[in-house]
């Protein structure tokens, strides 16, 4: 285990928020109310991520095979965003939060690319929390567009096409600017990583809760973090190598 308290607590987080559905279904109200509620969990997460360090949280909001759900509830969660985005960005520009939205982008609206592209410049210098909402976003999407850039750059002659490496190819991953992943969390008790950040969770401490999305707040996370600080990361070393690094 880490020898000391800033160590234990991982500097990036992700999360798939799981499980808005199924909470309104148990109270009887339609999905819309579920992800109205997730919300308020985000911002639960947030705070508690200032106030543990934690340097980068990046939340799977809207896969790229979300665009498959019933049209009402795809234009329930556009609103939401649209409603977040208007009521939300300020408060964390006054708290340091830089806020950038990974995936294909392309796949919103005009109106809503606007919205997105706004709140980023709005918070692009600040640096206490970075903050990183996937949206229309697959992990196999963000390997396809590194490797088409890679491609691009072995056309222009910039890149021979034999020192294609893990680092040079991971360059073009989303989120390659900012820490590696530590810590991946799933609400909702589904044990799998849904096509999110596959490059990036390599290395990452998996951690898979029942608790359902809505629920999942401040001293939730804060559990997440204590079973992180107890696990031994070794990077495909054994155990003894880590204690001896000598």
């Amino acid at each position: 285990m880490p020898g000391d308290a800033a160590a234990q607590v991982p500097r990036h987080i992700a999360i798939v928020m799981d499980g808005n559905g199924r909470w309104a279904r148990k109270r009887h109200r339609p999905r819309s109310f579920g992800h109205n509620a997730g919300r308020k969990a985000v911002r639960e997460v947030i705070e508690a991520c200032l106030r543990e360090g934690v340097q980068v949280l990046t939340l799977f909001a809207f896969s790229s095979e979300n665009w498959q759900r019933p049209q009402d509830e795809v234009g329930a969660l556009m609103g939401l965003f649209v409603r977040a985005l208007d009521k939300e960005v300020d408060e964390l520009h006054s708290h340091g939060v830089r806020l950038r939205f990974i995936g294909d982008l392309a796949a919103f609206d005009q109106p809503l690319r606007e919205r997105m592209q706004a709140a980023m410049t709005h918070t692009a210098d600040n640096a206490t929390l970075h903050v990183n909402i996937a949206v229309s976003y697959g992990g196999r999407w963000d390997i396809v567009q590194a490797s088409r850039q890679a491609a691009a750059a072995v056309a222009r002659g910039e890149l021979r096409a034999e020192d294609i490496s893990e680092a040079s190819l991971g360059q073009w991953m989303s989120l390659a600017d900012l820490p590696p992943l530590d810590l991946f969390i799933r609400t909702g008790g589904e044990c799998r990583v849904s096509n999110f950040l596959l490059w990036q969770i390599a290395y990452a401490e998996l951690y898979f809760t029942d608790t359902l999305w809505p629920d999942f707040d401040q001293a939730s996370l804060r559990q997440a973090i204590e079973d992180y600080a107890r696990r031994e990361r070794r990077y495909g070393r054994t155990g003894e190598q880590i204690a001896n690094p000598s």
